[in-house]
């Protein structure tokens, strides 16, 4: 029996794993920007939106996207550990991906939930704590002009955003 996996929920994607990323300015409307952000085979999703946020000096944002990979790694998070159970999944269909950027002790997070479509159609879903692209995933983000940052809440050892910081 397979032991299972569990994961701190304070933890944060490193830029520099998707290499082959392409960004897209799509449009301008006052100070608010839509990118569309192009993953391909190899680039890893939240070390890239992560990257995204430093080079373009996102302050805040939100994303949907959809896709392939060829592996998922998402999470629940388990109220008595205070950390996220991973649920693996192998080759998928991104049916959702959706999430927000904030910036947590001078570093963006990038906070994603998504689901994946199995073969055969059954669908698992979760907090997203990794994501290897298969052919390409495709993200649009839009990126607001006011910054989030977010607190570390120590009841449950993870961050969430505080509008007044």
């Amino acid at each position: 029996m397979k032991q299972e996996e569990y994961r701190s929920a304070a933890t944060h994607a490193e830029p520099g794993k998707a290499p082959n990323m392409k960004v897209k300015l799509l449009s301008t409307v006052g100070d608010v920007q839509t990118y569309i952000l192009i993953f391909y085979k190899g680039d890893e999703v939240v070390s890239g939106l992560t990257e995204f946020a430093l080079t373009y000096d996102v302050k805040s944002a939100h994303f949907e996207g959809i896709g392939s990979a060829f592996s998922v790694e998402l999470g629940w998070f388990d109220f008595e550990r205070l950390e996220y159970q991973v649920i693996p999944v192998g080759i998928a269909e991104v049916t959702s991906l959706m999430g927000n950027i904030t910036w947590y002790e001078g570093r963006p997070v990038a906070h994603a939930h998504a689901t994946a479509s199995e073969r055969g159609g059954s669908v698992k879903g979760g907090h997203l704590l990794a994501m290897i692209v298969g052919p390409t995933v495709e993200v649009i983000v839009t990126v607001e002009p006011t910054a989030l940052n977010k607190k570390l809440n120590s009841e449950f050892n993870a961050t969430m955003i505080d509008p007044d910081l």
